[in-house]
């Protein structure tokens, strides 16, 4: 396969259990349907944390978070780390990162030679946990996104992603109006269906209220929970918020508008690649870096392990390149990194990545059985808390817990907890074995805990006198847009006229 364009969109808290393609009855994602349905999709692949930064850094780096140092979204991304962006300009590609990334730190760009918005989230490390002391309230999040959804004309998270995507459409036509050859790798990184749940009048009415559905698993009392949904429904503030029927469809009724409003600019996108006659050779790469509960087990947001917060939508499509179909392999963003590598022809001495290779799945062939593993790390909890899983077989695991296991295949809602069934005493022993052998939980604690501390340091030092800043400031050079000094404008004209496929260009007098 020689090397194609890449054009990598994400979107940002959008679970692959609220898309049709994956099973969902109600959300309609017309574009996204038909990107699934000329791609390869993935039927079970994962994010490697239910949180933005440290998933982000892990997908980038192709490393566990842990050993990133990808702890919670104020950690600082080390500028030492490569990511897929540096070994696709090794092997000559043009990169380009639109919109949100959740770079903490001085440095912004992490391998992307072109960056064209500022982040939607703050670059220093004022988020930052306090495990030091439990009863610190640090980074705390409560129900207000969920009892406050509906439909509006301007939110902050449409202003961002409006920008991000006005920003890479007018890239794409510049790359089709370039006369080299040169390939490019664009990262589209949006933030909706992320909440608040808000969208535009348009999204909204796609759907009327009478045809929202209501979580598939109903609430369950917290005396009945596990000891970490019960901590994470502390951390949000769960309890202290009156939940009606109404209420959950009406949030999920802004989910599924702001999923739509991301679908409409995938089609925007879509567009431009066919008309352009970029399409024949960009590959199209649409994933997410969590999902969202949405009410599931009385649920909300992510940070935890269940299929609505880890399961994430992962297409691939190349026409006469990838043939369409669905993959049942079990993957993770930790694949995308040497996946990326694969297809620009880098070699696999010099990477340092926990996941391997997608190509040969997209080819036909099977990959061997292996363990995807996930981490949370971040504030909600104070010890470290893992995942694992082996095909259909899924290991919630912490060392101050009960375990959890469960079988997908068998019980796709998570419902019954096997980790006291006698015929898997020994996949749960080999599972738990396979997590402590992977991870030490308490070197790494303390590891967190010695991090988070340099870091609140660091912050509180900042306020003190003149702040750095890291937040990213997109830069345009003025004097070389449009007609300047010592240029003509039919000379200037003549250079920007795009023809489309199939089209006559305008034609000038000399």
């Amino acid at each position: 396969m020689n090397r194609p364009n890449i054009l990598f969109v994400m979107a940002d808290q959008m679970s692959a259990k609220a898309l049709p393609f994956y099973g969902h009855r109600v959300v309609k994602a017309p574009a996204l349907s038909r990107l699934a349905e000329e791609g390869a999709v993935f039927e079970n692949a994962y994010c490697n944390s239910p949180l933005c930064g440290p998933s982000r850094t892990s997908m980038m780096t192709g490393l566990l978070p842990s050993k990133a140092g990808g702890f919670d979204n104020a950690h600082e991304f080390s500028a030492a780390l490569p990511t897929f962006a540096h070994y696709l300009r090794l092997a000559g590609y043009r990169t380009c990162l639109s919109g949100k990334m959740h770079f903490t730190g001085p440095d912004q760009l992490h391998g992307f030679e072109e960056r064209l918005t500022t982040d939607i989230y703050p670059s220093d490390f004022g988020w930052t946990p306090n495990w030091a002391e439990p009863d610190a309230n640090v980074t705390f999040q409560d129900m207000r996104n969920v009892m406050e959804t509906g439909p509006c004309l301007r939110s902050m998270q449409i202003d961002y992603d409006d920008e991000v995507h006005a920003g890479a459409v007018r890239w794409l036509y510049d790359r089709a109006r370039d006369t080299d050859d040169q390939p490019f790798a664009l990262t589209i990184s949006f933030s909706s269906p992320h909440d608040p749940y808000v969208a535009r009048p348009e999204f909204w009415d796609i759907y009327s209220a009478d045809e929202i559905d209501l979580p598939k698993v109903p609430p369950i009392p917290p005396q009945e929970m596990d000891a970490h949904s019960r901590r994470i429904c502390a951390h949000y503030s769960v309890g202290e918020a009156e939940v009606s029927d109404d209420i959950i469809r009406r949030t999920r009724h802004g989910y599924y508008a702001s999923i739509e409003y991301i679908d409409s600019k995938i089609a925007a996108l879509m567009k431009i690649l066919d008309e352009t006659g970029l399409a024949d050779n960009t590959l199209i790469i649409f994933a997410s870096d969590h999902g969202d509960m949405m009410g599931e087990r009385g649920m909300y947001y992510k940070k935890c392990f269940f299929e609505w917060s880890v399961r994430v939508p992962l297409i691939f499509r190349a026409p006469c390149r990838i043939p369409s179909g669905r993959i049942e392999d079990t993957v993770s963003l930790l694949d995308i990194l040497p996946t990326f590598a694969d297809l620009a022809g880098v070699s696999d001495e010099i990477l340092e990545a926990d996941g391997e290779s997608l190509l040969p799945t997209l080819t036909g062939s099977r990959l061997d059985t292996r363990h995807i593993p996930g981490e949370f790390l971040s504030e909600g909890v104070f010890e470290p808390t893992f995942m694992l899983l082996k095909d259909r077989m899924k290991l919630f695991h912490s060392e101050v817990d009960p375990p959890l296991l469960f079988n997908l295949a068998d019980d796709p809602d998570e419902q019954t907890n096997l980790a006291d069934d006698p015929e898997y005493t020994e996949t749960l022993a080999e599972m738990i074995g396979t997590a402590r052998s992977t991870w030490n939980a308490e070197a790494l604690k303390a590891r967190i805990i010695q991090d988070q501390n340099r870091r609140r340091l660091i912050q509180r030092s900042h306020r003190i006198g003149k702040p750095p800043v890291w937040d990213y400031q997109p830069a345009t050079d003025a004097s070389q847009q449009y007609v300047r000094a010592g240029k003509w404008t039919v000379e200037v004209e003549a250079g920007a006229h795009l023809a489309g496929p199939g089209t006559k260009p305008v034609q000038r007098a000399g």
